[in-house]
């Protein structure tokens, strides 16, 4: 890592620290597969284990070599020889021989605190600890990061000591120190001030790791950028222990498009958002909405007044270009919205008209009266589609209900309970009438419903339910109140949510289910209606050559 201009060198610990987080594991494909992906969103390093610590993390680092990255580096993470321990003896160093990366990662203490009660050794060994193994790594070959642990800590405490623990990694030739907020406790001004003073004493690259305890490990990292730090390291999605590490998917975007930092390709930086999804997808987590630049809600607008704005120019409540990091603006409606909202979504769903105000006016006042009522459209696009289409007198029924019975028996006081739904339904001039089993009442009906379709309407097979959400609108009415129900629904590739509301949540769940059955099948209908025209165009266009 040499120390050039603008570039901010991006080292990625997900596979590492991130995987120290509860509820985070990655299997040895999935270590594999991430990183790919790291390497091809263009990060420069990536730390793929702590060698020698256990078997998963060696079969990478052998398994990794077969791959032909097109950036990245990968590192092998370790820690300084043990306290009164010759190095050559330390089996965890040779692990990190054993590792074949050209990239090493040491860490060690640079808090006098942790010398004399965890390590339970002089100062004078620890300083040792430090070069001999950074000096034995630099002797073979390797290019070398120490990570100095709870070096803010440590400085703020003593930092004549916590310097003197740099200055033994830079005379054993090490090539960059990284400074570590190990407990996350340093404030932002701190770690500026603490970085500066070591970029200035220093003539080597420094580093900055810090982690999330108070919630500011992205503003510390780009503070000891701006103070001159040449590497920044963190996690996809801020995973790591405790209350995780520094996010790499805030940090990038800010460093790059706000600070005017080179980090990744312009055009990798599109699939941030993507990079995102894929890391929670891998580890079986749920994504995180609110989220900086990659959340599904961090472009999203409610209020009318917002919305007239963004319509205007949207700069006025959009810091960045949404496409910038790969999201997308989304417009709520609620009855919160003005017309300009209402217009906007019905445009962005694919119904409305540019300019019809009226509609827009006559969508808004349906909207409101269903919201007193206790429908919410916010996680509902597809049932306010069907809502759009329904006031614009442009809906039609695919299916028409002639009746459905839920039954719900327990036959003993150990056995499950068994649910079976029974619906008739009509399309065109012909009745369908079937049954299904389902784990639950819900799941009956919605079983029974495809079955009924499904002759007519083959493409439903493949909508599935993803999530199923209920709320009591009004808990003092007890088991008399009312229910709204939020059910999501994927074919696969897409996913979209309807919503039911009712005194009975069966009647509730039915109204989803069918806007969601529907919504599908209206999909469907505009896939036609698009590859028609386009075979239309391409006739008319080939047509036009030859005459």
């Amino acid at each position: 890592m040499k120390n050039s201009g603008n570039k901010i060198f991006i080292y990625d610990t997900t596979l590492r620290d991130g995987a120290q987080g509860e509820g985070i594991s990655f299997s040895s494909a999935g270590k594999m597969a991430l990183a790919r992906r790291l390497d091809q969103f263009g990060v420069d390093y990536i730390e793929g284990g702590y060698a020698g610590s256990n078997q998963k993390d060696m079969d990478f680092f052998r398994d990794i070599k077969k791959e032909h990255l097109s950036h990245a580096r990968i590192v092998a993470f370790g820690a300084t020889r043990r306290a009164n321990t010759r190095v050559n003896d330390d089996p965890m160093v040779h692990s990190l021989i054993k590792a074949e990366t050209t990239v090493v990662t040491v860490v060690g203490k640079a808090w006098e605190l942790h010398v004399s009660d965890v390590l339970r050794a002089t100062v004078k060994e620890n300083f040792a600890m430090i070069a001999d193994t950074i000096g034995y790594l630099k002797d073979r070959g390797r290019e070398v990061f120490f990570d100095a642990e709870h070096f803010f800590d440590g400085y703020k405490d003593n930092p004549e000591f916590a310097m003197s623990t740099l200055e033994a990694a830079v005379h054993a030739g090490v090539d960059s120190v990284v400074l570590c907020d190990t407990n996350g406790g340093c404030l932002p001004h701190e770690i500026f001030s603490i970085t500066s003073n070591v970029v200035q004493a220093l003539l080597i690259p420094v580093g900055i790791h810090v982690h999330n305890d108070m919630g500011l490990a992205v503003a510390g990292s780009l503070e000891a950028v701006r103070a001159g730090a040449k590497q920044v390291q963190g996690t996809v999605n801020g995973f790591g222990e405790r209350c995780g590490n520094a996010n790499l998917c805030s940090i990038i975007p800010t460093l790059q498009i706000k600070m005017g930092k080179e980090c990744v390709n312009k055009e990798a930086l599109k699939g941030l958002k993507e990079l995102s999804l894929f890391v929670n997808d891998l580890v079986n987590m749920r994504h995180d909405a609110r989220a900086p630049y990659v959340g599904h809600s961090a472009f999203v607008h409610k209020a009318g007044p917002h919305v007239n704005a963004v319509q205007k120019n949207p700069r006025t409540f959009e810091h960045v270009k949404p496409e910038s990091v790969g999201n997308k603006r989304r417009i709520l409606v609620s009855e919160l919205s003005g017309s300009s909202s209402v217009l906007l979504k019905a445009i962005e769903l694919g119904v409305g008209r540019e300019k019809s105000a009226k509609g827009a006016r006559e969508v808004l006042s349906a909207l409101k009266h269903l919201e007193s009522k206790g429908y919410a459209f916010e996680a509902a696009d597809a049932s306010f589609r069907m809502l759009v289409q329904k006031v614009l007198k442009e809906h039609r029924s695919f299916f028409e209900l002639e009746g459905f019975r839920v039954i719900v028996e327990k036959r003993g006081k150990n056995e499950p309970c068994l649910s079976e739904a029974t619906i008739k339904v009509r399309v065109n001039d012909q009745v369908e009438q079937t049954a299904a089993e389902g784990d639950g009442p819900v799941n009956a009906l919605d079983t029974a419903l495809r079955k009924a379709l499904v002759r007519f309407y083959p493409q439903i097979a493949k909508v599935f339910l993803t999530d199923f959400s209920v709320r009591i609108l009004d808990p003092e009415e007890a088991t008399a109140a009312k229910t709204r129900v939020l059910i999501e629904s994927s074919d696969g590739e897409d996913s979209w949510g309807t919503v039911g509301v009712s005194g009975n949540i069966i009647e509730a769940s039915w109204e989803a289910l069918v806007d969601s059955v529907e919504y599908k099948l209206f999909r469907e209908e505009e896939k036609k209606k698009k590859r028609r025209t386009g075979r239309t165009g391409k006739r008319r266009k080939k047509s036009k050559k030859v005459s």
